[in-house]
């Protein structure tokens, strides 16, 4: 426990700050994909898997490149001032955002909301890094991992409470993420090195692209954000895809019946029909893998070079992923998200804490900027995943009304997904369970594992070749 009091209280505020960002932020992400796909009658808004891919890939994406501007406006003008309109945006934005309906809006609202995102994310990283050292790097940013994935965990376990009337699921992540502005009383200024005042805005986004400009000359980095961009193209798919799939395909009723046992309390509240559970509350099991075992991974690997660590766990990561998709036993789910987890508890937060190691003690922030470079490639290829390429192999709108037409069934235009389904269903004399099951074994739905994994191999391949060959000195 002596490692614990090297930690200033600037670190832990911090923390708690994380975790209350993030708690909002997880709140509604994690039920967003299905809230964009989901039938008219649950209260979703019927977009397309692309529509979905495009928003959230695209949308996800530009969150995590603007940090290259914010925290340099943050090194410039001070986090503690960046955070305060980090908050006001996000308030504003979980308000506003349920109130559109159409494709164009709620892209537009989505991208608002980024802007809070982007301007927070580099700040509290930074912040991190500034408050420990090389000694306690490791056990810091597990630490700071952790938190992360504890906010992650009870997000979403709060709002699927809501989720009878979706608006609340925005309003409660409002409503958490201020609270931050009382934590921002006890959040002391980490020391930075003093800007020159006279210098404009636009003369500081210009000192920012001749950086910028001063990076990209640097191959080896380069190459190192691109081969970590093939771990968070595979890592989006959680939140992606992977509620997507759920939703559509796996039996989750032996979970439903243990709950609904020994704690109906779970079944009532996590569950969209008797026999079904949410396929968000499955999969938040990976935040709760990481919250137990974050401390246990981070201090095993916490001798390990940060390029072996990351190596290990992109590997780890992309078996455990494509294991989620293969199988419609919600128990083998399980099992494959808590691989995928262990796998990115050894190499995520390993990868902020490499770039934080490496980044000029004046530069903190600047640099913990550009190292959400492949996190945005990441997610835009994500998007294309799984948003095309799932519709195209995977989604059971798709699937049905591909199979609808191969059986010439006459179906009444303007039913939502759900009665169209169930439409289909009675037409053929089957249930909704047989008919999904006749789907998956004609149409094999499961393919897109073997995308995942491929993707992820070649992550975990190229970062060895990048260790061994060019970062070996």
């Amino acid at each position: 426990m002596s490692i614990f009091s090297r930690f200033s209280r600037t670190f832990w505020v911090a923390n708690v700050i994380e975790l209350f960002e993030r708690w909002a932020y997880y709140g509604f992400f994690m039920l967003f994909a299905n809230y964009l796909t989901g039938s008219s009658d649950m209260g979703g808004l019927e977009f397309s898997q692309s529509q979905k891919g495009t928003l959230m890939g695209v949308g996800t994406g530009i969150l995590y490149f603007l940090p290259m501007l914010t925290g340099a406006i943050a090194d410039k003008y001070g986090y503690k001032k960046v955070l305060f309109l980090s908050f006001v945006i996000y308030v504003s934005a979980f308000l506003l955002l349920p109130m559109f309906s159409t494709f164009t809006a709620v892209f537009l609202m989505y991208l608002y909301l980024a802007l809070g995102a982007a301007l927070f994310k580099p700040v509290i990283s930074a912040t991190i890094a500034k408050t420990t050292t090389e000694q306690t790097s490791s056990i810091g940013f597990g630490i700071f991992y952790m938190m992360v994935n504890i906010g992650a965990f009870f997000g979403p376990m709060v709002t699927l409470l809501f989720k009878g009337t979706s608006h609340l699921i925005f309003y409660v992540s409002a409503a958490i993420i201020a609270l931050n502005f009382i934590l921002l009383f006890f959040y002391q200024e980490p020391p930075r090195e003093e800007q020159r005042t006279e210098e404009s805005l636009l003369q500081t986004f210009g000192t920012i692209f001749r950086n910028m400009g001063t990076i990209f000359k640097d191959v080896k980095f380069l190459l190192f954000l691109l081969i970590v961009a093939g771990f968070w193209t595979m890592y989006f798919q959680l939140f992606l895809t992977l509620p997507v799939f759920i939703s559509q395909w796996v039996d989750t009723s032996v979970i439903y019946n243990f709950f609904s046992r020994h704690f109906p309390f779970i079944s009532e509240n996590y569950s969209t029909a008797p026999g079904v559970m949410d396929s968000e509350f499955i999969v938040n099991m990976d935040a709760l893998y990481i919250i137990s075992l974050q401390l246990v991974v981070s201090s095993i690997v916490m001798q390990l070079r940060p390029l072996k660590s990351m190596m290990s766990g992109f590997l780890v990561c992309s078996i455990g992923m494509a294991l989620t998709l293969v199988s419609q036993n919600v128990l083998f789910t399980m099992v494959a998200i808590l691989i995928f987890a262990l796998g990115e508890m050894a190499g995520s937060p390993k990868i902020t804490e490499y770039i934080g190691r490496i980044a000029p003690a004046d530069k903190k922030a600047l640099y913990m900027g550009y190292s959400f470079i492949p996190v945005f490639i990441g997610s835009v290829m994500a998007g294309i995943i799984s948003g095309s390429v799932y519709q195209h192999m995977s989604d059971k709108v798709s699937l049905v009304q591909r199979f609808a037409a191969e059986r010439g069934l006459q179906i009444q235009p303007g039913l939502s997904s759900n009665a169209y389904f169930e439409e289909v269903a009675s037409q053929i004399n089957m249930s909704t369970r047989e008919l999904t099951d006749l789907l998956w074994n004609t149409y094999s739905p499961s393919q897109l594992w073997t995308v995942i994994l491929g993707i992820g191999l070649a992550a975990s391949v190229l970062l060895y070749l990048y260790d061994r060959m060019i970062a070996k000195e």
